[in-house]
């Protein structure tokens, strides 16, 4: 056939798939009814994963009797809760762990400076103490832990200061 500059017909077996499609290009063509977080496509109101390659799934996904149900919840409340996955969630540090780090990093300094043993931490009246009068007190951990993971920060900085002043 192709000798007589007949051409033939295009294959069925084709896929219809977008193959350079992300889900951030969704996001930005169906507005805010979806979001993208570590490369996967979100609903915002169901708060389920969506297949961001097939346009016809998101389609179907958003004119879903469960999706119009859920979406009417989502608007009546307060609070916005996107969902996230693991990844970002694990890489994400809060002001809570921020806090806490330097709530110990403080208190190993405190004890160094006040040439308090660290063993001293382990009582349980110095536990109830920290545990009641300050702010993530009970997060700070036994003696044995404190010197392992902040104490060689706390010695490195006490012998800087150290160096510093003699010069």
């Amino acid at each position: 056939m192709e000798r007589f500059g007949v051409k033939s017909a295009p294959s069925r077996n084709r896929s219809k798939t977008a193959l350079y499609v992300t889900p951030q290009d969704r996001v930005t063509e169906f507005g805010n009814e979806l979001h993208e977080d570590g490369g996967k496509l979100f609903c915002t109101s169901c708060n389920v994963v969506l297949n961001h390659v097939r346009k016809s799934a998101i389609n179907d996904h958003l004119k879903s009797k469960t999706h119009t149900k859920r979406k009417a919840e989502f608007e009546e409340q307060n609070v916005r809760k996107k969902q996230r996955t693991l990844t970002a969630s694990l890489q994400c540090n809060s002001a809570a762990q921020t806090e806490k780090s330097s709530v110990i990093q403080d208190f190993v300094k405190m004890c160094l400076e006040a040439n308090i043993p660290l063993e001293k931490a382990d009582h349980p009246s110095v536990r109830a103490f920290l545990s009641r009068h300050v702010k993530n007190g009970s997060s700070i951990p036994k003696s044995e832990q404190l010197r392992k993971a902040y104490l060689p920060d706390g010695h490195d900085n006490e012998n800087q200061l150290i160096n510093t002043e003699d010069r």
